[in-house]
């Protein structure tokens, strides 16, 4: 009896323990979504203006970038997988590599085969040990990421679409990437990046001061994530006048400079919604690992508590028969 309890107890620290682990990654996360969404928050008007020019640009200019006009059947996708650095945040990492599966899927049943390009080491550990071959892997920063480790993405990304498929390259470019909707909710998405219109930008992290963006799949692709075949994205008529703009040298080469540039912050803002959703995620684990060591506690107490009433309680009896025992013969 008495090593059950001892044992018990034991396990009591260990779990107090534990609790008080989790509950510091509980409130590391919390104050991590804040900043997280101030990054987002910041880098939103600069989005704005950069599409804006983009459509001043893309009015004048042809439109016979290899960025905007897409080959008629594609042979070959990039899918930039996005996934955490770290543990210790539920089934986020889970989540993204099962959607981008089902989006590989999808692209090799239309013909086309899918290269990764997978951000955080969770992921990296995931291709690498089924023999998946990666275009690039890029870990170290999922928590805080820069704009220089989007650019750096980016650049990879860009130098793949714009080599020809016979030598490596890829036809398009697809991201899966998890969007923070609020701290209970965050939302796995797909969609192509490129070839791309400047229309086809995400409403939340792209829109113009009034040219709002909606999408028609209801599995959270942009139209035309997985093929030429999905339906057309629809723009409600502009309330606002883009400003008068004059091009120099020529609106062609303006619209091959910004290119880089939209293609840089398409990856850093999806960044930035992927880490605030990565730190709701840790924060939501967390707590719910908090909570479970509470009620394992709980029990584990009510168990000492139990033994330790039956010992008592043996050590009772064994006194009150000794005493009856010692009585009875003294009678005699």
């Amino acid at each position: 009896m008495g090593a059950q309890i001892r044992e018990l107890r034991r396990r009591i620290r260990s779990v107090e323990s534990i609790k008080k682990i989790t509950r510091a990654q509980e409130l590391i996360a919390t104050s991590r979504i804040a900043r997280a969404q101030q990054y987002a928050e910041a880098a939103r008007p600069y989005s704005q203006a950069l599409v804006r020019a983009m459509e001043a640009a893309a009015e004048r200019a042809r439109l016979d970038n290899p960025l905007l006009e897409g080959v008629e059947q594609a042979r070959r996708s990039a899918i930039l997988v996005v996934s955490s650095d770290g543990g210790f945040a539920g089934a986020y990492s889970a989540n993204v590599i099962r959607q981008s599966e089902a989006l590989a899927g999808l692209l090799r049943d239309q013909g086309q085969e899918t290269v990764p390009y997978v951000v955080g080491r969770k992921g990296v550990s995931w291709f690498t040990f089924r023999g998946r071959e990666l275009g690039g892997q890029y870990v170290g920063f999922t928590g805080r990421p820069s704009y220089a480790d989007a650019r750096r993405i980016a650049d990879d990304l860009l130098e793949a679409i714009n080599t020809p498929t016979d030598e490596g390259g890829v036809d398009e470019i697809h991201i899966v990437s998890t969007h923070f909707v609020n701290m209970v909710t965050q939302q796995v998405r797909a969609r192509r990046l490129f070839p791309i219109m400047v229309e086809d930008v995400p409403e939340e992290l792209h829109q113009a001061e009034a040219g709002a963006v909606r999408s028609d799949d209801d599995d959270g692709r942009q139209a035309g994530a997985a093929g030429s075949g999905g339906a057309a994205s629809t723009r409600p008529a502009r309330t606002d006048v883009l400003p008068l703009y004059e091009f120099e040298p020529s609106a062609d080469e303006v619209l091959d400079a910004l290119l880089p540039q939209y293609a840089g912050n398409l990856v850093y803002t999806a960044l930035l919604d992927a880490a605030a959703s990565e730190w709701a995620a840790r924060r939501r684990a967390m707590k719910n690992a908090t909570d479970n060591a509470g009620e394992l506690q709980e029990t584990l107490t009510r168990q000492s508590n139990s033994a330790r009433q039956a010992e008592i309680t043996q050590e009772i009896s064994e006194i009150v028969g000794g005493a009856d025992a010692l009585a009875a013969a003294g009678s005699e």
